[in-house]
Order: structure tokens, then C-alpha cells, then sequence
């Protein structure tokens, strides 16, 4: 629950900025490594998700680029991009807060993270903090609709 909690506070964070509020922290041996969260508008780059700041957080802080031994938790459901970088980075577990049914590339649309024809797979739980996180999407939208009547 702490990870999962810290990775809303991200979220929070990326609101506040007006970005889609979706934070990532990845956690080894007990201890958060990386942080990320969304900043594809204020940066102006479309690769400006949370997990992928956060992967590359993490390997700034082993001086590496492989996550093996490593978890994500994020508090929405990665998209295509991320679900690669999660495979690509060696991540063992990633723990989902909310599904993505538009664009989850983990368990909604695709199943990248468990395709047995990859070198590598990616577990997932999926559901901690799932109300919490989908409040926090669904109060963000829910916004965005009232600022630009």
C-alpha cells in the first residue's frame, strides 16, 4: 500500500500541473529507487510518462539500465509505450492501481507484459488502491470537461 500511495502522491503532483494524473514509483528491496509522473504538456514530449520517468529515474539511481528485481507501481494502467519500457528495463512485478480500457497495453487492450513469445515477462497485480486511483482520473476528467464549456 505505501508504494502505491506514493505513486498517487505523484499523480497528485502531475494534477496539480494539469497534466493526466498518473504517477509511477519503482521500488527494489523495500526502498523507492525512482519516481515518476506524468509531464507530456509541460515538458511538450510525448514520452513524458510517468512509468518511463520513473524507469529512468531508477536507472540513473542503480547506474544501469536493467530494473531486474525491481517493481513499478502506477497508479493507471500502462499504455503500449510503457508496457515496453517495462520489459525492455527487466521490471519483475508491476502493480496497477486502475485498468486503462482505452488504452491499457497490460491487461485491457493487449497483454504485452505476459506474451510468452518475448524474452522476458512482466508480472501483474492489478486493483491496489483501484477506487482511489479511479477517483483521481475520474475528478481530473470530470474538471477538464467544466473549464472547457
Amino acid at each position: 500500500m505505501f508504494f502505491m500511495r506514493e505513486a498517487l502522491a505523484e499523480a497528485r503532483i502531475a494534477a496539480g500541473y494539469g497534466e493526466i494524473p498518473i504517477g509511477a514509483v519503482v521500488e527494489k528491496n523495500g526502498l523507492i529507487i525512482g519516481r515518476g509522473r506524468n509531464q507530456t504538456e509541460s515538458a511538450k514530449d510525448p514520452t513524458a510518462h510517468a512509468e518511463i520517468e520513473a524507469i529512468k529515474a531508477a536507472c540513473k539511481t542503480l547506474g544501469g539500465w536493467r530494473l531486474s528485481e525491481c517493481n513499478m507501481y502506477v497508479t493507471t494502467e500502462p499504455c503500449a509505450m510503457c508496457a515496453g519500457a517495462l520489459l525492455l528495463a527487466r521490471v519483475e512485478k508491476v502493480y496497477i492501481g486502475a485498468l486503462n480500457p482505452k488504452g491499457g497495453a497490460c491487461v485491457s487492450l493487449r497483454q504485452l507484459l505476459s506474451d510468452s513469445r518475448l524474452n522476458h515477462c512482466v508480472a501483474i497485480d492489478v486493483g491496489l488502491l483501484q477506487d482511489e486511483c479511479e477517483t483521481l482520473m475520474k475528478e481530473f476528467f470530470s474538471e477538464l470537461r467544466k473549464t472547457k464549456r
